[in-house]
């Protein structure tokens, strides 16, 4: 961000709260460089899903299956997360503060045949932000699925369905934790992570001897 002092106290507040948000252990979060059209002042941070899941407990879908034989488990899911605020406010936005979201997996063949997966996809996001009670409004957003096929002398590489939601929407309050909360835990769930117990918080990997 450079120098914050000619930074507005409530983008600054908004990022104290995006510092003190708690993530699950599977999720590396890093903050990336922000896009300087969009508003006056950004933050974007990226995410991706690596580490196993406990024992015990198998991945609900995607390459997170595979992973657990692996003794470098694959990319299971990336995304992106970006804070925009414009003091001036937007029509478009609703506000001042607009959240914009992209997320990838890749998804079983049965999963990614599945027609009724975009509506889904959105669903994972509703549900996570009310989790969260991160309240919203003039939500919107895309999910897409993209078909990889190899070949030549890549023909005996399987195909992969992956699943794409890029989504943006207005936080109902400056106070955006929620928001990333309820995100970091949507990126989890494209992963294929099961989802945790209420109150319980993951452990972090151990690495085996």
């Amino acid at each position: 961000m450079g120098d914050l002092s000619q930074v507005p106290p409530e983008f600054l507040n908004a990022l104290s709260g995006l510092r003190q948000a708690r993530c699950r252990s599977e999720l590396r979060l890093n903050e990336i460089p922000a896009p300087s059209r969009l508003a006056p002042y950004a933050v974007a941070l990226g995410a991706e899903v690596l580490q196993e899941t406990e024992p015990g407990k198998p991945p609900v879908h995607g390459p997170a299956r595979a992973a657990l034989t692996q003794e470098h488990p694959e990319e299971l899911a990336t995304g992106r997360f970006i804070l925009l605020y414009d003091p001036e406010g937007s029509e478009v936005w609703d506000g001042t503060f607009r959240i914009v979201t992209y997320i990838r997996a890749q998804l079983e063949p049965d999963m990614g045949n599945d027609a009724l997966l975009g509506s889904v996809a959105w669903t994972w996001l509703v549900e996570a932000l009310q989790t969260h009670n991160a309240t919203y409004r003039a939500a919107g957003g895309t999910a897409t699925r993209i078909l990889s096929e190899s070949f030549g002398s890549l023909a005996d590489r399987a195909d992969t369905i992956d699943i794409e939601l890029r989504a943006s929407w207005t936080p109902d309050s400056h106070s955006v934790r929620q928001h990333l909360e309820a995100w970091a835990d949507m990126v989890c769930t494209f992963a294929g992570l099961p989802p945790l117990p209420e109150g319980v918080a993951a452990l972090p990997n151990r690495r085996r001897s």
